[in-house]
This record gives structure tokens, C-alpha cells and sequence, in this order.
């Protein structure tokens, strides 16, 4: 499905509100977007052993942001090694930029190709919701595919329907760390939101459910690019 412009998307949304799921619904529907998640970067990083992530894996474990300047040079390091800075790509990115001051310094390398984010979108889900989801969250570290015991349980009981391998609980999938990104991620979200809504690209999509919230993403992004 083609768009009349290109779409430059960031998803914001508490830790386990399902950024990861809509971003591969939208893959399908839109095969042309690029994505990219902070969080599939940094674990990359930390699987091949790079300088980086022996900083990044400490945060991760507590629970805490990564620096802005790593994660700054690391997204920018992505969008220039892939050539998605031109007025034709369409990309989406999920987890990054996480504070005020990453957004100021992503919009402002961006503004030197002007290919600056042109849709926000909060994804506003009850986050007792997001908790039971966690305790529920498996994972497939070397390929990242995401496994829920409640409602995407794999085939056979903790293995990888592909590969058969065990699967893991990611170190920051505790309730006691997760509790604290989303104590970090409330306190974040005020500023991050108000630095995007001056830009007027803000948009909040609500429900607890990806069943529920894909529609309505699906919905104003046609009503926005395809019209």
C-alpha cells in the first residue's frame, strides 16, 4: 500500500505497551517503511560484545536510559549507514528519541536533511495492563521474536516455534525493573510530548489491546499520507 508522502514516524509508548506489535502490523501493511528500535540496537550491540555495550548492558540491567549521547550517536549512526536521510524514504522508529533533550538533538540533525518526524503517536495503554503482560513475556534472544503465555503462547512450552531453542526472560522483564522504566517513562513523557505538540505532530491512540489500538493507528495514518 503506497503513500502520496513520506511517512516519518516515531512511536511513543511505555515499555511492554506494544510498540514492537504495531510496528509489524504497519511493516505488513506498509512494506516500504523502514524501521528501527532502540531496543533491537542496543541488544545487538550487547550480543556482539562492542565498547558500547559494556555501558549500555548496565543500564539495561537497571532499569535505567542509556546515555543520550550513545544512544544519539548510535540512531544516527543507523540512519546514515542505511541512506535514510532523503526526501523519500519512510521510516519509523520505537523507543528513540526517550527524553526532551534527545528529541532536540534529533530534530536538529534531521532539520539538516529536512526530513524531521512529521507523525508522533502515543500509544495509551493502562499499565497494570502493561505489568500482566510482562509476567507473561517471553522472548527468542537471537532473532527477537516476542512470545506472550496469555495470548501468542509458542507451540511447544519456552521454545522457539522456529528454531526450537529456549526462550528467556530479557534481564529488564522483571517486575521490580520494570516497574522502574515505567516510573522513569512517566516522569519522561511530559516534556517529550510537549516538544512534539508545539511541532503539531502529536497524536494519542488509546486501548489495551493491539486489536483495539491498530485500527485507529492504521486509520490516521491513511487519513494523513494516502489522502
Amino acid at each position: 500500500m503506497s503513500m502520496l508522502r513520506p511517512l516519518r514516524l516515531l512511536l511513543l509508548g511505555a515499555p511492554g505497551s506494544g510498540k514492537g506489535t504495531q510496528t509489524s502490523k504497519l511493516l505488513k501493511l506498509f512494506p516500504h517503511i523502514h524501521s528501527l528500535s532502540s531496543g533491537d540496537v542496543l541488544r545487538s550491540q550487547i550480543s556482539q560484545g562492542t565498547k558500547i555495550s559494556k555501558t549500555a548492558s548496565k543500564y539495561i540491567k537497571e532499569g535505567k536510559l542509556v546515555p543520550d549521547d550513545v544512544m544519539v550517536g548510535l540512531i544516527s549512526s543507523h540512519f546514515k549507514q542505511h541512506n535514510w536521510l532523503n526526501s523519500e524514504t519512510s521510516w519509523l522508529l520505537d523507543g528513540f528519541p526517550r527524553t526532551a533533550n534527545q528529541a532536540v538533538e534529533l530534530d536538529n540533525w534531521l532539520s539538516e536533511t529536512q526530513n524531521n518526524i512529521n507523525l508522533v503517536v502515543e500509544l495509551d495503554v493502562d499499565q497494570k495492563v502493561i505489568l500482566d503482560r510482562i509476567e507473561a513475556r517471553w522472548v527468542h534472544i537471537p532473532s527477537g521474536r516476542v512470545y506472550s503465555l496469555d495470548y501468542n503462547p509458542p507451540k511447544a512450552p519456552f521454545k522457539d516455534d522456529v528454531t526450537g531453542e529456549p526462550l528467556s526472560k530479557r534481564d529488564d522483564d522483571t517486575a521490580a525493573v520494570f516497574q522502574r522504566r515505567l516510573d522513569l517513562y512517566n516522569k519522561l513523557l511530559g516534556p517529550l510530548k510537549d516538544f512534539y505538540s508545539k511541532k503539531g505532530v502529536l497524536h494519542t491512540v488509546s486501548g489495551n489491546t493491539s486489536d483495539i489500538i491498530f485500527p485507529k493507528l492504521e486509520s490516521l495514518i491513511k487519513d494523513k499520507f494516502q489522502k
